[in-house]
C-alpha cells in the first residue's frame, strides 16, 4: 500500500477495479481545511485521463508493473508480433496496446509495460526519439511561405504522414517525437 505522499509520475495504482497511471499531481494545503492531491490519471485499458482528488494521506493500491525491451517483428491480421530481448519469446498483441501503431518499423525495439501479477501486457511504449526515412513529399517552392513556420505533409517509410518544414524532401532522414508525431530535426 502507498499513500499519497509516495505519488509520483508514471506510478500504476489500483483505483475503483482499474489499473491507472498517475500522469500528473498536485499536493494541495488550502487555507482552511484538509489537505488534498490533485491527480490526473490514465486509465491502461481505455487510455483515458480523468481528473480525481484524493484526501492527503489515503492508502492506495500500487499495481507492480515490470518494463521488458522487446523487438518489434511484424504485424498481421492476428495483432501485432514482438520478441523479447533476453528470452526470444514471441508475443503477439492488440493495435489498441500500442500508443501510435503507424510508427512501428521492423526491428524496432520497443518497451511492453506488464503487470507483473497477472503477467499481462499493458501498453507498448515506443523509443521518445525515432529517425524515418521521408518516402514522398511535395517540393517545397521558394516564397510560399507567409510566416516561418510553414509546414507541409510527408509521408514517412511506415506509411504516416507527419508534418515537416518545406525544406524537407523526399529521401532524407528526419528525427520524430513519437508521443505527438511532430518533426525535430533533419538527420544526415
Amino acid at each position: 500500500m502507498a499513500t499519497t505522499a509516495d505519488f509520483r509520475n508514471g506510478m500504476c495504482i489500483e483505483h475503483n477495479g482499474q489499473l491507472y497511471f498517475i500522469v500528473q499531481f498536485q499536493h494541495v494545503k488550502p487555507g482552511k481545511g484538509p489537505a488534498f492531491v490533485r491527480t490526473k490519471l490514465k486509465n491502461v485499458s481505455t487510455g483515458r485521463v480523468i481528473d480525481n482528488t484524493f484526501t492527503s494521506g489515503v492508502k492506495v493500491k500500487e499495481a507492480r508493473i515490470e518494463r521488458r525491451k522487446h523487438q518489434f517483428l511484424y504485424n498481421d491480421d492476428m495483432g501485432y508480433h514482438f520478441m523479447n530481448m533476453e528470452t526470444f519469446d514471441q508475443v503477439s498483441l492488440n493495435k489498441e496496446l500500442v500508443e501510435t501503431p503507424d510508427l512501428l518499423k521492423e526491428g524496432m525495439e520497443v518497451e511492453i509495460v506488464f503487470h507483473a501479477e497477472t503477467e499481462t501486457p499493458l501498453m507498448v511504449n515506443l523509443p521518445t526519439h525515432v529517425v524515418f526515412e521521408v518516402t514522398y513529399t511535395e517540393p517545397g517552392v521558394r516564397g510560399d511561405t507567409s510566416s516561418t513556420n510553414s509546414l507541409k505533409p510527408a509521408t514517412i517509410e511506415t506509411g504516416a504522414t507527419i508534418m515537416v518544414p518545406l525544406f524537407v524532401n523526399t529521401g532524407d532522414k528526419i528525427k520524430i517525437d513519437t508521443r505527438d508525431k511532430s518533426y525535430i530535426e533533419r538527420v544526415k
